[in-house]
């Protein structure tokens, strides 16, 4: 069993809604468990810094908007292919063309307000992890236990 940790984060439209409870209980039902989790409000800096890798595309700017226009909810994410698993929970990044039962479908607007953010591999989700939570604040969950 390969355990991963990974990043999700609910953005600010899915605050709005009130759908935290039925998104992290999808992550639990598919065997993600969540190991750290806080809210918080983003800076233009944080987001900035964040999406640094989008800097040059041309929905940049829109993208730090939408994510400092609410609160966010940053979860670290454990369990078996955690990366691949939170993936295929969210969906395709375009509400539009995502899988029926995914986050994206069932809650998301629009390709700009797609309610969750995951990473797309196993080294960005170190990188990702790491820019949001202190190795402190990440807890261990005992899979023997399940």
């Amino acid at each position: 069993m390969a355990i991963e940790r990974t990043l999700s984060i609910l953005k600010p439209d899915a605050l709005q809604k009130g759908v935290i409870g039925k998104i992290v209980d999808r992550f639990e039902t598919k065997g993600l468990k969540p190991v750290a989790m806080k809210m918080k409000q983003l800076t233009t800096d944080e987001a900035g810094g964040f999406y640094a890798v989008h800097r040059e595309r041309p929905f940049f700017k829109d993208l730090v908007s939408f994510m400092t226009s609410g609160p966010v909810l940053l979860m670290v994410l454990e369990g078996e292919n955690a990366v691949a698993a939170n993936r295929e929970i969210m969906g395709a990044t375009n509400p539009k063309d995502a899988a029926p039962g995914t986050i994206r479908k069932d809650f998301a607007e629009s390709i700009d307000a797609n309610t969750v953010h995951g990473s797309d591999s196993l080294d960005n989700a170190k990188i990702e992890i790491s820019y949001h939570f202190a190795a402190t604040e990440l807890v261990a969950y005992d899979w023997a236990k399940k």
